[in-house]
């Protein structure tokens, strides 16, 4: 499994909230902070994405915009002195010349921070509105919402939209790209990352990595160093760090049953592991996150 996909796997939808607007201009809509992403693919006309800090992105059909931060879209035109429109855009007019349809997600895990940590406050992908193969699905679906099983279509529909947006958004970004992106395509570190995040419990070292890759220990410390920009054992540790701190977040799972996922037959080194990187014991840890 590579970075990305692991870090999606558990990434659902549950009862999102997806609407299409379609507004006649002068328009603005505006959204706040009650959810960490969102996504919004404009289907016809043109619009501005409008971050809190002024910047502003221009939006054409086909285009996904991913947002990190409450932001506002106004038509192609109008200004941010426009009245805001006073309704929510669930209840937005149809018919009108710009159309758009947005979703939020609010992921939690604590391995899903690397994710939203390695994303701009927006980012948008412009692509032929025929390109956008989950869009067509999406609008149907919406006209189905209502219907016995629509909510878990629409959720379903918006996971293969994120996926596919991610995955062509960080292609594009090449050698910016961050290191986990671009060391799973990589001959040398790929092949380990994909041992690493399929297999967190198995007691790695830099020898059987480098074996995964039919390379030198020496060729591939450094190479994994250079791409990920930390030595192996360090990143295995903080990947499952990852996984036990998303294992402690269910009330249901012991304390022993997340170190032995992770690796660790000893729950007092696994403790020991687990505060160094996190900064709390896994108890104290769990309690928290109950509050």
């Amino acid at each position: 499994m590579d970075p990305l996909s692991d870090m999606l796997a558990d990434i659902r939808a549950e009862g999102a909230a997806v609407h299409q607007a379609a507004l006649d201009p002068p328009w603005r809509l505006s959204f706040g902070s009650d959810a960490p992403l969102t996504m919004v693919t404009l289907v016809a006309g043109s619009a501005e994405l409008v971050l809190g800090d002024g910047t502003i992105r221009p939006l054409t059909a086909g285009s996904t915009a991913i947002v990190r931060e409450p932001f506002d879209l106004v038509d192609n035109g109008s200004t941010l002195d426009q009245p805001i429109l006073a309704i929510p855009i669930s209840e937005a007019p149809q018919g009108g010349r710009d159309v758009l349809i947005a979703g939020t997600y609010r992921p939690a895990s604590a391995r899903h921070q690397r994710l939203l940590r390695a994303l701009p406050a927006a980012l948008v992908l412009d692509e032929e509105v025929e390109d956008v193969l989950w869009l067509h699905s999406m609008r149907d679906a919406l006209t189905r919402a209502k219907a016995p099983g629509g909510q878990a279509m629409l959720d379903r529909i918006l996971d293969w939209g994120l996926v596919c947006t991610l995955g062509c958004w960080f292609e594009r970004q090449e050698a910016a790209a961050p290191g986990w992106y671009r060391g799973a395509l990589d001959p040398v570190t790929g092949p380990a990352l994909e041992a690493i995040h399929r297999h967190p419990d198995r007691a790695w070292t830099v020898e059987n990595l480098a074996a995964r890759a039919n390379v030198s220990r020496a060729h591939f410390a450094k190479r994994f160093t250079e791409v990920m920009a930390q030595p192996p054992l360090r990143y295995v540790a903080e990947r499952r760090m990852e996984l036990a701190a998303d294992l402690l977040a269910d009330p249901e799972v012991p304390v022993a049953a997340a170190a032995a996922a992770v690796g660790y037959r000893d729950p007092f080194a696994f403790s020991t592991a687990f505060k160094r990187h996190r900064g709390l014991s896994p108890r104290d840890y769990r309690s928290q996150r109950r509050r």
